[in-house]
Formats: structure tokens, sequence, C-alpha cells
């Protein structure tokens, strides 16, 4: 819920994924396990997570068909904001990361969270990976350079 209560609306199932797994890899405490899936690190457990939260009525859910696909966008309730104001979570920089991440398009947190999940290969490793595994996305090298960038900035902003 935090989550939420700092990046405001997220809009996309994939997007949130990519955005808990990435917070997860920069060190916050955030649990769930990931499996590299068709759209990069993927956790069933932030499915099952987010399902509840809705059904609690913390967060709402609002799905819009979008021609040939259904679009999920998630925001904090009411609820969801009173039941926070319970429990000081101290999370330097979290608001500042989902920010910026909820800033970014599914596609680049798709490459960003695909780098991340095989960071301890080499970087030119780690590119053909994405070329490989993410054929379909048509990913250059300028945008994997980008995606290192951005995750240096990412920790670099959790250092200042």
């Amino acid at each position: 819920m935090k989550v939420f209560a700092t990046a405001g609306e997220v809009i996309g199932r994939k997007k949130l994924q990519k955005m808990v797994y990435i917070a997860k890899k920069l060190n916050y405490p955030f649990y769930e396990k990931y499996n590299f899936h068709f759209y990069g690190p993927y956790s069933e457990e932030v499915t099952l997570r987010v399902e509840e939260l809705c059904n609690l009525g913390f967060l709402h859910e609002l799905k819009e068909n979008k021609g040939g696909y259904s679009q999920y966008r998630y925001s904090l309730t009411d609820t969801g904001s009173e039941f926070l104001k319970h429990y000081d979570l101290e999370m330097p920089h979290l608001g500042e990361c989902m920010t910026a991440m909820n800033e970014q398009s599914s596609r680049f947190l798709e490459l960003v969270s695909t780098v991340l999940y095989f960071e301890n290969l080499p970087k030119e490793e780690v590119q053909e990976k994405v070329f490989t595994l993410k054929s379909k996305q048509r990913y250059t090298e300028q945008e994997v350079d980008e995606a290192y960038e951005y995750i240096e900035k990412l920790r670099a902003q959790l250092l200042s």
C-alpha cells in the first residue's frame, strides 16, 4: 500500500510488477519471490497481494477496455490511506523512487527489471539476453545503456 501512497495511481499490472521488483532490487523491504516470465520478472505473490488489498477495500482497481486488451488502474482508497496512518513505515526515498518509476513507460521498466534480473552477469551477456529474450520488444543498445544509467540514478538517489 505504501507504493500507492507514494506513487499515486499506477496504470498497468505489468508496470506495477516491475516497480515492486526494481524497488526490491534496490533493497526496499519487498519480500515477494520473482521468476522470469514472458514480460520479465513476475511475482504471483504480488498479484495475490494486490487482489487481497482490493478485496479488503484498501486499493481501488479500475479495469478499462483498450480495444484488444484490458488495462488496470490502481490507486489507494481512503480506507487504505487511513489504515496506513496507523503504521509508521520508514522507507527513505521510496516516494521519489516510486514517483520516478511511475513516470516511465512499462516497456522501459520491463527492460530495467530484466537488466536487474541478470545484473550478476557482465553487461555484454545481459545485453545478449535482452536481445534474445526480448526480441519482440526490439530494444536497442542505446536503450540498454539508458537502463543501466537509470539504475545508477535510482541507486544514487538512495544514497543522497
